[in-house]
């Protein structure tokens, strides 16, 4: 039987425990704003412009997105880990590989 991690075994649909409402309010901002930087970088690569300008926006949505993960790793450690590690103790095991997998894999 392979050992699978909670996020690993269940359904793509899961749901927060909760989500601070400024916090959501704020990424979905960021998304937005995201979005858009990458339309531009698109349009950049269309118009042959010069490679570094196009590599700096690049850097800049890179370090937009790690903004929005921090935020989302704020809420998740202050809710949906607090909550399953206070639950029981396979619950807190599977939510210690969780946050061991999220930490290798945000730090690549």
């Amino acid at each position: 039987m392979a050992n699978t991690t909670r996020h690993e075994a269940e359904p793509a649909g899961r749901k927060a425990v909760a989500v601070d409402a400024d916090a959501k309010e704020r990424n979905l901002k960021r998304l937005r704003r995201i979005e858009g930087q990458i339309r531009g970088i698109q349009r950049m690569v269309e118009g042959d412009r010069y490679c570094a300008d196009i590599l700096m926006q690049i850097s800049s949505v890179q370090e937009a997105l790690r903004g929005v993960g921090r935020e989302l790793m704020r809420n998740h450690l202050k809710h949906c880990a607090s909550a399953a590690i206070r639950s029981s103790d396979a619950e807190a095991n599977d939510m210690y590989d969780e946050l061991v997998d999220l930490m290798f894999k945000n730090t690549r």
